[in-house]
């Protein structure tokens, strides 16, 4: 199953899709599962919004009853470009917490050995490349990741601390260098 294409920057500002969540079994985490209705919720973006000419896809998997989204392509800072991502809006107010006591996001991921990013863009983010990045490596072999909120920077204003809040997108992210992103992700956990 592919996902669509943004073809403009307006479509792009304007299409994020809030998911609503589903509070996991360990009550601990706010958990956005992968499954066959996943497709509606994420989507790809790449820099061609902007003159770039990275080129990739993203598909839904099944491995036996798991479920994961590959984001597969050709990231190349050509033309001003660098990056292709999966990206969805996030909402946090249909949870039964308090989701002030977030501490930051785990993922199951699994690639090709590559640095990738999250992006995280808040009520806050002026423009498309206003956003909280941190980074991880998504190896050979499926591996669950914590990433904590305070190991996230904002991109224009470093001492800017995240509101986990004020988050409404979320984005997994092959950016800033040439290269073959093959990234996998399983589990979307926002933890406490």
């Amino acid at each position: 199953m592919k996902f669509n294409h943004l073809l403009t920057l307006i479509l792009m500002s304007l299409s994020f899709l809030a998911f609503s969540s589903k509070i996991a079994a360990d009550e601990g985490t706010l958990d956005y599962p992968f499954n066959a209705d996943s497709g509606r919720y994420w989507q790809y973006v790449s820099d061609r919004v902007m003159g770039g000419v990275s080129d990739g896809q993203v598909t839904l998997e099944q491995d036996g009853d798991m479920y994961y989204a590959r984001l597969t392509g050709n990231v190349s800072t050509a033309n001003n470009g660098g990056f292709i991502q999966l990206r969805a809006g996030v909402s946090f107010a249909n949870t039964e917490k308090d989701d002030k006591n977030l501490q930051g996001v785990r993922l199951n991921v699994r690639g090709n050995g590559e640095t990738y990013y999250i992006h995280i863009r808040t009520n806050e983010s002026w423009s498309p490349s206003d956003y909280y990045a941190t980074t991880f490596k998504a190896d050979a072999e499926w591996k669950m990741i914590d990433l904590p909120f305070n190991k996230f920077e904002r991109k224009w204003s470093k001492d800017s601390v995240l509101d986990p809040k004020k988050i409404r997108s979320f984005g997994i992210v092959a950016y800033g260098k040439d290269y073959i992103s093959d990234v996998s992700v399983s589990t979307l956990e926002f933890y406490y």
